[in-house]
């Protein structure tokens, strides 16, 4: 029923920005948590951004104050807008929703809540000097 559909993913050159998005679809509530994650080589995955439908965003200390993480109005399109790239933020980029719709935690950014939760196909981003 639940479909995540990313797309946004490019080459760009240090210093740029780009804009990932992510369509859901199939829905029958609103997910409580939902964020951005992104596996790099030789890296562990890593939380970039994350929220919950109290409001409350959070971002990994990589990527404060360059990365923000939003949604439309309708809540069906998840964006994360990546500014200052670097050559580091090279990864592919996935986009992942809740399975539920009660409160988990304040900190979407901890837990395990994303391990049964909706996970698009990922989306490669490149950052050349």
């Amino acid at each position: 029923q639940v479909q995540l559909v990313e797309s946004g993913g490019a080459s760009v050159q240090a210093g740029g920005s780009l804009i990932l998005s992510c369509a859901a679809s199939g829905y029958p509530f609103t997910p409580y948590c939902m964020g951005w994650f992104r596996d790099a080589p030789g890296q562990e995955r890593e939380v970039l951004a994350s929220s919950n439908t109290l409001g409350n965003i959070i971002y990994a200390e990589s990527v404060k104050d360059r990365f923000i993480l939003f949604q439309d109005n309708a809540k069906d399109n998840l964006f994360l807008k990546m500014n200052r790239m670097r050559i580091e933020d090279t990864a592919r980029y996935f986009c992942v929703v809740d399975s539920v719709a009660r409160r988990r935690t304040d900190d979407c950014s901890k837990g395990t809540w994303y391990w049964d939760g909706h996970w698009g196909r990922g989306n490669q981003v490149n950052v050349s000097s």
